[in-house]
């Protein structure tokens, strides 16, 4: 699949590209990423033929909305499609009172969680302020899981599926933005959201990957019926599936557990055999499902972009698909590319 191929985005009135770029990175998460490689990212992605951007006043307390906001000022807005998130609202403070861990040399704000009405209406105003672009295109709920909240997430989610449900709802009602939704790292989250109001979409931070098929159990049928559409970002389970089974891989943000790196070492296998990069089976993998119409990627380098867009076109035989599910290492029921 080319990384540019347009698809439709659930049942809202909007077509995104297959391949979508995300600002975390950009945002300097972990370290600094200077101002000329962040345009040129933005850049290379844009002549690829990306249209489809996702920002958070969370990654880097602003930064990353600053610079998507540069990146796209000029380009004709009706030619890419904008999403940003809303449950974190930011204050100007001095830079030395700020913790911005795990950022790095972020822009000037404390951030706050807030899931109200008039939080989440604030949020929605100040992205605007910060892209400096006259609409954002689609709005997600951020981080109301248990993987950031812990012990707090059910009181959390409940705030959420009343302050920020109404506000978005409002907005999506009044045609600010088009399409409302919940970005989180757990399908489990999503799924509740998805039970009790009426979205549209979701962001997936991994969950749904070669490794990682439970999404199929309930919450993906139920996004099919319901018209909803998923993005999917964290394909690779947070390294090993770029990496593959090599000493010190990463899945999901930990040092590998054996029975992951045996079972990502037989994926390489069946990979060697069909002269398919792994990488390249975990990306187009993902958007085989067809409640998945995009795939966000974050990227620190132009050429780590590259790679990526390159995985997402490369050549893939059914064969391939066929022997994984053989070998018992894919789920039956998983779709996969055509």
């Amino acid at each position: 699949m080319h990384p540019a191929q347009k698809r439709r985005f659930g049942r809202v009135d909007l077509d995104v590209t297959a391949f979508a770029f995300g600002t975390a990175p950009v945002g300097n998460f972990l370290r600094e990423i200077d101002e000329d490689t962040s345009q040129e990212m933005f850049r290379h992605a844009w002549e690829g033929g990306v249209r489809f951007f996702d920002t958070a006043p969370m990654y880097g307390h602003g930064l990353a909305e600053i610079r998507t906001g540069q990146a796209l000022r000029w380009k004709n807005r009706d030619d890419f499609v904008l999403a940003s998130k809303v449950g974190r609202v930011l204050h100007p403070a001095p830079r030395g009172s700020v913790d911005f861990a795990p950022w790095v040399n972020a822009a000037p704000f404390r951030m706050e969680f807030d899931y109200s009405y008039d939080g989440t209406m604030r949020a929605f105003e100040d992205s605007l302020q910060r892209l400096a672009l006259e609409r954002i295109d689609m709005m997600f709920i951020h981080d109301i899981d248990v993987f950031t909240r812990g012990a707090e997430q059910p009181e959390v989610f409940a705030q959420a599926m009343d302050g920020c449900w109404r506000a978005l709802a409002s907005l999506r009602d009044q045609g600010v933005v088009k399409a409302i939704g919940v970005g989180v790292n757990e399908w489990e989250v999503c799924q509740a959201a998805l039970e009790q109001r009426d979205f549209d979409c979701f962001l997936l931070a991994g969950r749904y990957t070669l490794l990682e098929q439970d999404a199929l159990d309930g919450f993906l049928p139920l996004c099919e019926a319901r018209g909803a559409a998923v993005v999917v970002g964290g394909g690779f389970n947070s390294g090993i599936l770029a990496t593959g089974a090599v000493p010190g891989a990463k899945y999901n943000y930990a040092p590998a557990p054996a029975a992951i790196m045996e079972k990502v070492a037989k994926i390489e296998a069946v990979c060697a055999e069909y002269n398919v990069p792994l990488p390249a089976a975990a990306l187009q993998f993902v958007v085989a499902h067809p409640a998945i119409p995009s795939f966000c990627a974050g990227t620190r380098t132009v050429g780590q972009l590259e790679q990526n867009l390159a995985w997402f076109s490369h050549p893939i035989p059914a064969e391939f698909w066929a022997a994984l599910k053989t070998r018992g290492l894919l789920r039956e029921d998983a779709p996969v590319p055509v």
